[in-house]
């Protein structure tokens, strides 16, 4: 890991302290994972990791549904109608 020093406003550094208590973690953990999180879900910013993932799981899970794929929009409406 590399050290790094941020400085926060009284405010929010309060609010990263409170959401760490909370869920049991250090306050440099916490922002460790706010920052991964940022990375990922921001747009143009790991699209190729986002892709790699979302390829990863593909096919993975089952509906329970063997003709799924190919009757997708029946069930698309089925869903939306129930």
């Amino acid at each position: 890991m590399v050290r790094t020093q941020i400085q926060l406003t009284d405010r929010l550094a309060e609010r990263v302290r409170s959401v760490a208590e909370r869920e049991h973690v250090s306050m440099a953990a916490l922002i460790r994972q706010a920052v991964a999180y940022f990375l990922d879900s921001s747009p143009g910013i790991g699209v190729e990791d986002r892709y790699e993932r979302a390829l990863s799981i593909a096919g993975r899970f089952s509906s329970g549904t063997g003709n799924l794929s190919g009757n997708h929009d029946d069930h698309f409406v089925e869903t939306v109608n129930s």
